[in-house]
């Protein structure tokens, strides 16, 4: 859609308000007391005054909110520290309900307390590789790498640019947040988390050193 359409629809959308606060029908009631003149703006001349004074074109810039998106970082991205050796455990993601489901009905679906574990029913057949994106050692592992070429293959990013990572990569680079972190208790980069079965994820932890290990 194009800044002009936007900017049109705007306007529209301010005249629809204001149209429809205007009063509809009106009843003269006379002259009782003295009158005064009005000294205080009207409020629609008042819109009207502020909205002619906005830099729309700036405001609705395309370029602009490009950029926005290009330098979007979460508010909870989970940064980890760098594998120090190479380490594997299993995360089991048995799950405990904190509150109640309701059925709909007024009665209760799976009431609070009630265990299950997500992968008993829900098919997962990604492989989640988590990277510190500052970290060139990582990027140039994850390069070299077989699930650069995998499409089962989700990026995670602990740090850096989503945007110029996912050039470089040539696929979607997603950033990790605190929940996700937690979640897999994920502690290093890089890190490859897989489905073992139906109760557990494995994560194994890569060392892949850097230059002072090429010494």
């Amino acid at each position: 859609m194009s800044s002009t359409r936007v900017f049109n629809r705007a306007i529209m959308a301010v005249f629809l308000v204001l149209t429809l606060h205007t009063p509809s029908f009106s009843k003269v009631l006379g002259v009782t007391g003295r009158v005064y003149p009005i000294i205080e703006k009207d409020a629609l001349e008042e819109i009207e005054e502020r909205a002619r004074g906005m830099d729309w074109g700036a405001y609705l810039d395309p370029e602009r909110w490009k950029e926005k998106v290009k330098n979007y970082r979460p508010p909870d991205l989970r940064t980890l520290s760098p594998a120090e050796s190479d380490t594997s455990f299993l995360v089991d993601m048995t799950y405990t309900l904190e509150f109640d489901i309701p059925d709909g009905k007024g009665g209760i679906l799976y009431p609070r307390g009630f265990t299950f574990n997500p992968l008993e029913y829900v098919p997962f057949s990604l492989t989640i590789v988590v990277l510190d994106g500052t970290r060139e050692e990582e990027v140039s592992w994850f390069v070299e790498s077989e699930f650069s070429s995998r499409p089962d293959t989700m990026v995670l990013i602990t740090d850096g640019s989503w945007y110029e990572l996912s050039k470089r990569l040539k696929r979607p680079v997603f950033y990790l947040t605190l929940p996700i972190a937690d979640r897999l208790s994920l502690r290093h980069t890089p890190s490859v988390v897989t489905k073992k079965d139906t109760r557990f994820m494995e994560v194994r932890e890569i060392h892949v050193g850097d230059e002072k290990d090429t010494d």
